[in-house]
């Protein structure tokens, strides 16, 4: 197989500063005893095209005993992506799903008009120390898909392309990117790719969609002139030439699409583009009314009280 071509670099890309729209900082939130930093939603930004929660767990070292519970809890209106670096989850869902995840696979879980999953660590791997780092992200689904079919799919690492040259490293997780489409089925038109930067290498990003994002996973990056760590969102003005260039050996996701047909509520692990969807999928969950996890069926969160 040829890999896609990715473009060189044009001169002048992300030649102001101005190209960068916003630089978020990730907030820490705490999801029952599992402590994530939150890049989505954030003050003044809803979404980078359908991305809607971008949450990142780690890296944090694990001692054997220990491990991530998240325990059975409810979905509509949305996709959850997993996507991990380091260490090892096992997912099971309301529609009978059982799937170990490993870095380099994706798991896409579409709610739609409703879904319950839980992630925990799978028992082999919480019999010893280990590292945990990885991404939860979530996509709002468009207006007349919010109500469609839930559905899971999981992607082994050899069947996400993979694009490779100068340096740079792209995985496409979910969408199209440099010229290359990865197989998993999304609702909405995005990218979502995983991309390792040797230190000196220049990655320039399409401008084809109109909305998109960088976040710094891992090393130091700089883009018009300035630095940024590990740890940051970098959004950016629509239709600007960004180059990212990697300061020391880096790894970042890129992601974004083209913007969502309006705002979206957000309540707990509910989106949706009616108040009334939330409040009928709040008042279903209180009254047990969405389907069990098989295998996980003695477990749940419970509604909270705000």
């Amino acid at each position: 197989m040829t890999l896609p071509h990715i473009p060189d670099p044009r001169p002048g890309d992300a030649a102001a500063a101005d190209s960068i729209e916003m630089v978020i900082v990730p907030r820490a939130r705490d999801l029952g005893g599992f402590e994530v930093r939150r890049a989505l939603p954030a003050a003044g930004r809803q979404m980078v095209g359908p991305f809607i929660f971008f949450d990142i767990f780690g890296p944090v070292l694990l001692r054997a005993g220990e491990g991530q519970d998240v325990r059975p809890h409810p979905h509509i209106g949305l996709a959850t992506v997993t996507w991990l670096f380091d260490g090892q989850m096992f997912h099971r869902d309301s529609l009978g799903s059982a799937q170990e995840i490993a870095p380099g696979e994706l798991n896409w879980m579409t709610a739609g008009r409703g879904i319950v999953h839980s992630e925990r660590t799978p028992a082999a791997a919480r019999a010893r120390d280990r590292q945990v780092f990885g991404i939860q992200s979530w996509v709002a689904l468009p207006k007349p898909l919010e109500d469609s079919q839930p559905a899971f799919e999981h992607v082994r690492q050899s069947d996400l392309p993979l694009v490779s040259e100068r340096g740079l490293s792209a995985r496409v997780v979910a969408g199209s990117l440099y010229g290359a489409t990865s197989p998993v089925k999304t609702l909405s038109d995005l990218f979502y790719a995983d991309v390792a930067m040797a230190p000196g290498s220049a990655l320039p990003l399409p401008v084809e969609h109109e909305e998109r994002g960088v976040y710094v996973a891992e090393g130091e990056i700089e883009v018009a002139g300035q630095s940024f760590e590990a740890g940051k969102l970098l959004v950016f003005r629509p239709g600007d030439g960004i180059t990212i260039r990697a300061r020391t050996k880096s790894r970042v996701m890129l992601l974004g699409g083209e913007p969502m047909d309006g705002p979206r509520y957000i309540w707990w692990n509910f989106v949706s583009s009616s108040r009334d969807k939330i409040e009928a999928a709040k008042d279903d969950w209180k009254r047990a009314r969405f389907a069990i996890v098989p295998g996980d069926e003695k477990d749940f969160i419970p509604l909270p009280d705000k």
